[in-house]
């Protein structure tokens, strides 16, 4: 498996997450907003680097206000994206760095795979955080663990 496909295979994760996390919420009748909040700065977060990676302005708040609905359409349009990105990119693309500022104006210079592996990680940390929630509030939190997805045929 290249790296490439490797990442690609992260973000068919990422996805999938995505979308059991958003099938919890709706289960409930009362999801806390708490965890719609984070998953609304999940889905900030994913497109902020996105547009960083692009050379784009930021189009969404990093904290955006967005509800459950919301949440599930802004998360339809991310995996059309990625793929497009990824795409263009390339293998060779992978290795090649990206000089950015954050949102509180410092610059830095990051590769790019390093830029996709935090994507992912940063979803999966505020993943925790939203189960916990789910949790605390006494409702039973998606499954999303990346060797649950593996173990059934989500990612290969």
């Amino acid at each position: 498996m290249t790296m490439l496909e490797h990442i690609r295979s992260l973000f068919s994760y990422d996805d999938w997450a995505n979308r059991e996390v958003v099938t919890s919420l709706q289960a409930v009748d009362a999801p806390p907003a708490r965890s719609i909040n984070l998953l609304a700065h999940i889905i900030s977060a994913e497109r902020l680097w996105l547009e960083r990676l692009l050379a784009q302005n930021q189009t969404l708040p990093v904290w955006p206000t967005f509800t459950l609905e919301q949440c599930k359409t802004e998360i339809d349009k991310q995996p059309g994206l990625w793929k497009s990105y990824l795409t263009a990119l390339g293998e060779a693309g992978l290795s090649s760095s990206l000089a950015y500022k954050n949102t509180k104006g410092e610059g830095f210079t990051s590769r790019k795979q390093d830029i996709l592996l935090h994507v992912v990680m940063h979803s999966a940390y505020h993943r925790g955080q939203i189960a916990a929630d789910m949790r605390a509030a006494g409702f039973t939190p998606a499954s999303t663990d990346f060797i649950h997805a593996v173990r059934q045929g989500f990612v290969e």
